[in-house]
């Protein structure tokens, strides 16, 4: 049965609980919620006595800080994760960075870091597995000394996180002054609400630190329609019960086992009524228009004569039919897609929907490249409307359709073997993307125009081999390279000769790493071998 430890019993238990293991490390994933691959873990401490069951970090953890004993403690759960890194490194079990909590108490304690340092090289752990956790109200009243902790801590070659961003009173200040390397943005102290004006607060942040180049991870993230919206503000990167609670060691490694994990999380019930103040509200029905039911929707804000993307939604990506990520489209300049042309025609069509305060349409060529497909020009016909301003920046809601089909036709060329020679004239590269975990191909629009392919083949490459795209005399060496990349090959390539008719093509792959080193996805190639004697 647990009872609460008074502060007098923590005490002189402490130094038996450390000795006897009743104070011991739990684990808690940080996900890529684009992914649903892990990409890091917290330490957090836990302390279950023999006799009182169960303790609460928020009743021992202030008790050991007001009495000096926090250092200890620190250092006792960065040793453990040396450990436990060690442990993964022998055994073959993969390791992914962990962060352990630095206190202010910590910071105080002038040899801490050295400390540290010294057990990391005990267990000879790469310190790019060793992440360290600042909070941010450990810089008020001390940041001349969190800077130059900050600096050691680098000059080490150690990550720095900032926990808890958005809970102190300073954040902007802390932010300016502290070069630390990612930020942890504290969900809570929006309350879980994250609509109306809250919404903007957490899309301003991830917007700011993304100006900074520094990543975001959301603590705190504990349903779908949270790291839904975070990820399609441009932090897909969460930490919380939505893919797990803080978890023992044992548990944890078998959460390493997993590739690609499912959120155990459940979205929340859509309530609200309609307006639209609330599209930033992931529970709000103007969220789950936005996302289901309005076709290819995207909201950007204009100010000096430029855009930037807020949020889209997967309709708009598919629109443009290039396979782009979120990400791909929330870090792009969405004027960089038009030529001088087409600009002029959509920017007096955002002038339009100022003057009129109606919605406004026109047509406009974009081209548009993605690491899959490569380049393409395609004609997008876009719906605008005019839904906010502050100042001098306005925000816009814009809804697509890709009408490139009504604009270009295609004769019946492509049907049989001189349906490939004809694409060959006009196109001849060919590029695909392919996702290392779950054999799934995804071939660019030329892959699918000319050589009659759907936009998705399972269990790549044995479909391309039964038809004939690679020849069976080729199709061993072909699978072996899937084999390889799987292992972590980086780079492969061959004249191969391809199609029913035997067309030489100069075929490459490249491998593309997740952010622990592990292979995620390879983009391939085909470019036709020309012969320069017969041109």
């Amino acid at each position: 049965m647990e009872k609460r430890m008074t502060e007098q019993e923590l005490l002189e238990s402490f130094d038996t609980a450390l000795e006897n293991g009743y104070i011991f490390v739990c684990y808690q994933p940080k996900m890529n919620h684009s992914t649903g691959r892990m990409i890091g873990a917290e330490a957090l401490m836990r302390w279950k006595d023999p006799d009182y069951g169960m303790q609460y970090p928020s009743d021992f953890v202030p008790v050991l800080e007001n009495s000096g004993c926090i250092c200890a403690a620190d250092l006792y759960v960065f040793e453990q994760v040396c450990r436990f890194q060690r442990k993964c490194l022998d055994s073959g079990i993969r390791a992914v960075p962990i962060s352990t909590n630095m206190s202010r108490y910590d910071v105080f304690r002038e040899n801490y870091i050295e400390e540290i340092e010294e057990i990391r090289k005990q267990y000879d752990i790469p310190v790019n597995l060793l992440h360290v956790e600042i909070t941010e109200s450990s810089a008020i009243g001390g940041m001349e000394l969190v800077k130059s902790a900050l600096d050691r801590l680098h000059k080490f070659g150690y990550m720095v996180e900032m926990d808890d961003f958005g809970s102190g009173y300073s954040s902007l200040n802390v932010l300016k002054d502290l070069e630390v390397d990612v930020i942890k943005l504290d969900m809570r102290f929006l309350s879980g609400n994250i609509g109306g004006r809250g919404g903007t607060i957490i899309s301003s942040i991830v917007r700011m630190t993304k100006w900074l180049n520094t990543p975001v991870i959301a603590e705190g993230v504990e349903t779908v329609t949270q790291a839904d919206y975070m990820k399609s503000i441009g932090c897909s990167y969460v930490q919380g019960y939505l893919y797990s609670k803080p978890v023992t060691e044992d548990e944890f490694i078998q959460k390493l086992g997993v590739l690609e994990h499912e959120p155990v999380g459940k979205a929340m019930d859509i309530v609200k009524n309609m307006d639209v103040g609330r599209f930033w509200d992931p529970q709000s029905l103007e969220t789950l228009i936005f996302n289901n039911f309005v076709g290819g929707a995207a909201i950007f804000s204009y100010q000096a004569g430029n855009l930037e993307f807020i949020r889209v939604n997967s309709k708009y990506m598919k629109a443009l039919g290039m396979n782009m990520t979120e990400k791909e489209f929330l870090d792009s300049d969405p004027l960089a897609y038009f030529d001088e042309e087409n600009k002029k025609i959509y920017m007096d069509a955002l002038q339009r929907a100022i003057d009129t305060n109606e919605e406004v349409s026109c047509e406009t060529w974009r081209g548009v490249c993605s690491k899959t497909c490569g380049s393409d020009k395609i004609c997008i016909r876009s719906f605008i409307r005019l839904i906010g301003r502050a100042d001098e920046q306005l925000v816009f809601y814009a809804v697509v359709q890709n009408i490139t089909t009504e604009k270009k036709r295609f004769d019946e060329l492509f049907k049989n073997e001189s349906r490939y020679r004809a694409g060959f004239e006009h196109a001849n590269m060919y590029a695909w993307e392919y996702d290392i975990a779950t054999k799934q191909m995804r071939p660019c629009f030329r892959c699918m125009r000319d050589l009659g392919l759907p936009p998705l083949l399972e269990n790549y490459p044995e479909p391309a081999i039964e038809m004939g795209i690679f020849p069976p005399e080729f199709a061993d060496t072909y699978r072996e390279w899937h084999r390889k990349m799987a292992e972590g090959a980086e780079h492969f390539e061959a004249i191969v000769p391809l199609t029913p008719s035997r067309i030489p093509f100069h075929v490459r792959y490249t491998t593309e790493f997740d952010e622990n080193g592990r292979p995620l996805k390879a983009y391939g190639s085909a470019t036709l071998v020309v012969d320069n004697e017969n041109n």
